[in-house]
Parts: structure tokens; sequence; C-alpha cells
């Protein structure tokens, strides 16, 4: 099932297709450059943090495809518009029973956290969406593992699992992985 949800996100999704035409300046509303943390979001530091953690992601500048823990993950940035969006596949859409499309729309409300599911090209996604150049290293990384995390509960705890009301294991073993990120992408 994996291959297949990742062989229609690489026919539907090829690197240049999603690639839109923009300029690599920062827009002009930017904040100045105060510190590391609120230096504005740029390509070349969202590239370093993407290789910090998939050393073989791909990209063309705009748009990076590679995988964490196993679940490929796609960003496409827009300079013009100022804004980046991370998703990773779910599974397809036409097999939603009225019964899960209002699961997901629940967690969407409560456990999703940063993360959220939607639907584009008839598939569900875990996706992440922020504006670039306000978004800090850290907001990034753990943008990602929600990604990754909401993918991999769909059917179960469709958490994004930064926060997990309850008792359980659950919320430790998500957040497990956003921690694995962050220590990775501490260096950079």
């Amino acid at each position: 099932m994996t291959r297949l949800i990742l062989a229609i996100v690489l026919a539907l999704f090829p690197l240049t297709a999603l690639a839109q035409e923009t300029t690599t300046e920062p827009p002009e509303n930017a904040a100045p450059d105060i510190s590391e943390q609120q230096q504005p979001m740029t390509l070349e530091r969202l590239d370093q943090i993407v290789r910090a953690l998939d050393p073989e992601a791909e990209s063309d500048g705009r748009l990076w495809r590679f995988q964490i823990a196993n679940v490929p993950i796609l960003i496409v940035t827009d300079i013009a518009s100022d804004r980046m969006r991370a998703f990773a596949p779910v599974r397809e859409a036409k097999d939603l029973s009225p019964e899960d499309m209002a699961r997901v729309l629940q967690a969407n409300f409560d456990t999703a956290l940063d993360a959220r599911y939607g639907i584009a090209k008839d598939t569900l996604w875990s996706i992440f969406i922020h504006p670039l150049s306000p978004l800090e290293k850290d907001q990034f990384i753990s943008g990602l593992g929600q990604v990754v995390n909401l993918a991999a509960s769909y059917g179960t705890l469709y958490s994004g699992g930064g926060l997990q009301y309850g008792d359980g294991d659950s919320g430790e073993l998500q957040r497990a992985l956003i921690d694995e990120l962050l220590k990775k992408g501490q260096e950079i």
C-alpha cells in the first residue's frame, strides 16, 4: 500500500511539476536580521534543515522530496506568496467512508495540532502549512514530525503527537519522533 501511494505521489507530483517559477529572494516585508531564531526562513536554510533530517533528500531548490521514518514527505514553497507546505500521503480519498471523513475533521479540531488532514488529487494527505519567512527551525521540524505522526496514526489516534489527552503510551511514542527530529536539527 505504501509503495502504491508513493508511486501515486511521484506520478502526481514530479519535482518540476510542483515547482513554480518564483525568485529565491525573500519578501520585501521580511523582518530585519536580528538573531538566528529571528532571521527569515530562506530556501537555503530550509534545504539545510531538510538535508540534516534526510541527507538523501531530492530538491530543485523550491521543492523537496524525502523520507522521515519511512514516510514520504513533499515540501513545496512559493517565495512570492511567502508560503511553504509539507505533506505526506495517507491513503486514497475514494476509500474514505463518511465515518472516516468525520473522524479526520474531528482530529483537525483537537488532536492534529499544527498538521492537518486534507484531500487533493484523490489522496488524503497529512499537511503542515506555514508562512515561510517567519517559520523558525524548531517550528518547521516539529511540523514535519506532526505530519509523519498524523499520517502514521491515521485509523488509530489521528494525532500529530505533540499533545495527547488521557492515559496511555501513544503520546510518548509519538512525541519521541518529534524530539528525535529536533535533536537532529540542533546542529544547524
